[in-house]
């Protein structure tokens, strides 16, 4: 993954938040490498993953696919159980800063780590974005050794994140 984010897409209204969701579903988004990982990868790989469950009122937590495009509107349906949506073309809406990184922003000493960083470089961050991952129980011994090299943390940060998977 290069950056993921957190909002709001697939309703009517202009400028949704968390008080003020309207019609639209709570979505994450994902920008990621298509020469290491193609975008059926992908998506099989988070439809085998998530948690499902029930939607709390008709959007807020529905599951779907939104599609950038046709091609991965496309694929998206040969992947996904039929009862979800794929939604091609929906507006993107990034969420409140509080609502972004929720899982690092709890981790006291990584957040000491990158203190420098505006709301936004946290928001557009491939580090903070592997690192709010890791925090949150994901990934595997081998990445976090491939990707600790890459962070600059300091040595206490360091040894931190290689226990946060094990």
């Amino acid at each position: 993954m290069l950056r993921t984010r957190v909002g709001y897409a697939g309703g009517s209204t202009a400028d949704p938040t968390y008080r003020d969701l309207a019609d639209h579903t709570e979505v994450f988004q994902l920008d990621f490498d298509p020469s290491r990982l193609a975008y059926g990868e992908l998506v099989a790989e988070i439809w085998k993953n998530r948690r499902g469950g029930r939607a709390f009122g008709r959007h807020q937590y529905m599951e779907a696919v939104f599609a950038e495009s046709p091609e991965q509107a496309r694929l998206a349906r040969e992947i996904v159980d039929d009862r979800a949506p794929i939604i091609d073309g929906a507006r993107f809406y990034l969420a409140e800063d509080y609502h972004q990184k929720y899982k690092l922003r709890h981790d006291a000493v990584l957040m000491r780590e990158l203190a420098d960083y505006t709301p936004r470089e946290l928001v557009d961050s491939t580090i903070a974005a592997r690192l709010n991952g890791y925090v949150g129980g994901h990934g595997s011994r081998a990445a976090i050794e491939a990707d600790l090299a890459q962070f600059g943390l300091s040595p206490g940060a360091t040894i931190h994140v290689a226990r946060l998977v094990r």
